[in-house]
């Protein structure tokens, strides 16, 4: 399996016959360009259009991010899979808007199982999170019953933000209180643990999305408008609780991540490189992780799962075949 860097040092890219390296204070670092699908770039680094040319041969996504670690942008190599004829279906889900909003549903539907499967194994662990779980699972009963797509967004909106006030209950820490979900910037730690997570999420899926046929453009949930990309943040939706929430509370729990791996700017709170590369470490790590899964009866990586997701939505457009959101069992 092919393997993602990730880069927090300043230099310079450069591409060296058939191979690139990478090139820092701390020397020249050759990058195994036949397994690695895709770079992470949080440091300052320079590149030229050899190296992207490259790259774009070598199907080797990049995804940026500046110093406060908030996502940039992605370098989406010259699509070598993309099909018209997904495309095209995929457009036709888009206009018919009956379509459009059961499709998105799901997303929702799935999002909220997996926010009630991670409340439901904290409350088994004595945590005070019952009164959350049934508002959750009250709103998610809504889901059905909405008319459009503004006001599905809504509910999903109103049930995550319910489901983020158990984080009090389940972390029990008082320098990571939630208090409200901040953004742009986030105000306190562990609103910029969240955003970071997501960032990275969304370019994880978008990584997925790049190894099959459908067109990340085109999203259900996220209204597909002047943005670039939108399909991998409908799938992150579901993948959010079960992946990088879960992360966040182990990170703060076992006090691999503490006070001192942020710093607070005039940009809100953000958190420094050392703390970027736990959080990385940690994610890298669980990520290889497998689960048995019941649908296909052998063990799949959390990173595999992403792919499945996709690939469920590729036989909905292409062969009809309904589809069904992950909802981890565990």
């Amino acid at each position: 399996m092919k393997k993602s860097l990730y880069v927090f040092n300043n230099g310079e890219f450069r591409r060296k016959d058939n191979t690139l390296y990478f090139e820092s204070e701390k020397g020249r670092k050759y990058v195994p360009v036949e397994d690695t699908k895709e770079i992470y770039i949080f440091g300052e680094v320079e590149l030229n259009k050899k190296f992207l040319d490259f790259c774009s041969q070598k199907e080797i996504l990049l995804h940026f991010f500046n110093y406060h670690g908030y996502y940039t942008g992605s370098f989406y190599p010259r699509e070598h899979l993309n099909a018209g004829f997904v495309t095209v279906q995929q457009v036709k889900y888009y206009i018919d808007e009956r379509k459009r909003l059961s499709l998105a549903g799901h997303f929702v539907t799935g999002a909220a199982k997996n926010m009630l499967q991670v409340l439901r194994y904290y409350l088994n662990r004595g945590k005070d999170v019952a009164a959350i779980k049934e508002r959750v699972a009250s709103l998610l009963n809504k889901v059905g019953s909405l008319g459009d797509i503004t006001q599905l967004m809504a509910l999903e909106g109103n049930m995550r933000e319910q489901y983020y006030q158990a984080f009090d209950s389940i972390l029990q820490n008082e320098q990571f209180r939630f208090e409200s979900r901040t953004k742009r910037p986030p105000k306190n730690h562990l609103n910029t643990l969240i955003s970071f997570g997501n960032s990275v999420l969304y370019t994880m899926i978008l990584s997925e999305i790049y190894k099959t046929h459908l067109d990340p453009r085109i999203g259900y949930l996220h209204t597909t408008n002047f943005r670039r990309f939108t399909l991998n943040l409908d799938v992150a939706e579901i993948f959010k609780p079960i992946i990088m929430d879960r992360l966040i509370f182990t990170l703060i729990g076992k006090k691999m991540i503490t006070p001192k791996h942020f710093e607070r700017g005039l940009n809100g709170v953000m958190l420094k490189e050392n703390g970027k590369k736990v959080f990385i470490a940690e994610l890298d790590k669980r990520l290889q992780n497998t689960i048995k899964h019941r649908s296909i009866g052998r063990s799949v990586s959390y990173r595999r799962l992403m792919r499945l997701e996709l690939y469920k939505l590729e036989k909905l457009f292409v062969e009809g075949i309904a589809y069904q959101p992950f909802v981890a069992q565990w």
